[in-house]
């Protein structure tokens, strides 16, 4: 017994234990539950890992008499498990002559086993002349104790003896759960989109852990949906982006509003149907439901193109689009193209163009070459000015920028001269490859007397 140890008063205790108290308030805020009062304190510390470890729920069999087959153990993935707390009473020479006395200690859920054992080992910490209660939070804040309690297995897995496990289970996981949400809104990140850190509180983390502050996203995501662009309502990080992760359902529901994801719903039905060829929106102008095609049916009879809309009960022709004519009938559009070639071929004023005037109606005929001519119009605009998707068939027009072009409705990376598939991976070596007919063709260049005209 040293001289500082014989000549220690109740006066100098109470000053080290303040001391004590004070930077284990500073240190750990969030395991005093309770201020110093009348010698007693309250910790209650969370059991923390650095990286989730594998957790063995096992059915307690000391109890059962039986010889049945006990049930095989749970296996857990947890960063936490719930807090033990500690009841303590400080003597009036702690921590100089006499240790804490613990008046009772409190597993959460009554998860740990082995209490008294844990008693002892937390006195067994005690060394006259030093404070001890950082150490017992350490001790037990890390899991060191697991290993001290005979809790660990030969490949470092936890095991815990229940009398029911499913029950235990259930409690581990939501006390994890919860515990790791305290911890992301407690602590800062920072959001790769505005570049500043944010508090977790006003974060979101995706399924894919890539985090970003709540108002960025908002701003990206409900842009996103106003221009229609649900395959860009996702996360935002460059190495999801080329990946096409899109988000799910619920992260949505978590970062916009509620008629902005009724928006995004129906969108992306909207284009899951597109994506399929044979989907047909019904013709009324009313209705435009997305109209499937009918299975069971024989190809070649005719009665492959009869679509029947599920919105309006309209029946028509997946050819012309108009009510349907039977399967032998054909279509109205061949006659009326047949028509209007061969109204053209005649003459201006003469007696054919005239008969087929008083037969049809001058002011149908007229219609229908109208309506050809625009349509040949589009055709030739289309071929001379746009360029097909070798995906999927929608025409893209190009204003300005390279000729490497990613599909807006099927992300097909092609060329905008040529029309042919490019790698996504490695889109440029389309035209950084001597010998291709776009070899160094990424940009088309007008002419310097062109351009400032």
């Amino acid at each position: 017994m040293t001289t500082a140890e014989v000549d220690a008063t109740p006066g100098d205790c109470e000053s080290l234990q303040q001391e004590e108290y004070e930077v284990l308030e500073s240190i750990y805020p969030e395991c005093i539950s309770s201020e110093m009062k009348n010698k007693s304190l309250r910790l209650e510390i969370p059991v923390e890992f650095g990286t989730p470890r594998t957790v063995h729920v096992e059915e307690d069999q000391s109890d059962i008499q039986t010889n049945s087959a006990a049930a095989p153990p749970i296996a857990l993935s947890l960063s936490s498990l719930p807090p033990v707390t500690l009841n303590v009473v400080l003597p009036a020479l702690y921590p100089i002559k006499n240790p804490p006395t613990l008046t009772s200690i409190r597993a959460a859920h009554f998860w740990l086993p082995q209490i008294p054992r844990l008693h002892q080992a937390l006195t067994d910490l005690w060394e006259p002349g030093e404070g001890v209660l950082y150490n017992w939070i350490e001790f037990l804040r890390s899991g060191e104790f697991l290993d001290t309690l005979s809790l660990l297995d030969d490949n470092n897995d936890i095991r815990i003896i229940h009398p029911s496990p499913p029950i235990l289970t259930k409690v581990l996981k939501e006390s994890d759960a919860s515990s790791s949400f305290l911890r992301f809104t407690h602590n800062s990140y920072p959001c790769s989109i505005c570049l500043s850190t944010v508090r977790g509180s006003k974060c979101v983390q995706l399924s894919c852990t890539h985090i970003f502050c709540r108002p960025c996203l908002e701003d990206f995501w409900k842009l996103c949906i106003e221009e229609g662009d649900v395959g860009r309502v996702g996360c935002p990080d460059l190495a999801c982006v080329k990946d096409g992760r899109e988000a799910d359902a619920e992260e949505v529901a978590r970062v916009v509003t509620q008629d902005c994801m009724e928006r995004w719903r129906s969108l992306k039905i909207k284009r899951n149907l597109e994506r399929d060829p044979s989907v047909i929106h019904c013709p009324m102008a009313f209705c435009q439901t997305p109209v499937l095609k009918p299975t069971g049916v024989e190809e070649g009879t005719g009665w492959e193109y009869l679509r029947s809309c599920p919105g309006c009960s309209f029946s028509f022709c997946a050819l012309c689009r108009r009510t349907w004519h039977g399967p032998i009938t054909p279509c109205r559009i061949a006659h009326s193209e047949k028509l209007v070639l061969e109204y053209l071929s005649t003459k201006e004023g003469s007696r054919e163009r005239e008969a087929m005037e008083k037969r049809y109606g001058r002011r149908n005929v007229l219609r229908l070459v109208g309506e050809y001519e625009e349509e040949q119009a589009n055709k030739s605009w289309k071929e001379a000015s746009t360029m097909a998707c070798p995906g999927c068939s929608v025409h893209v027009e190009k204003s300005a920028g390279c000729n490497h072009m990613t599909c807006a409705k099927c992300g097909q990376h092609f060329c905008y001269r040529c029309g042919a598939k490019i790698k996504a991976l490695n889109p440029y070596v389309h035209f950084s490859t001597a010998g291709e007919r776009c070899y160094n063709k990424l940009f088309d260049f007008e002419r310097d007397e062109e351009m400032f005209e």
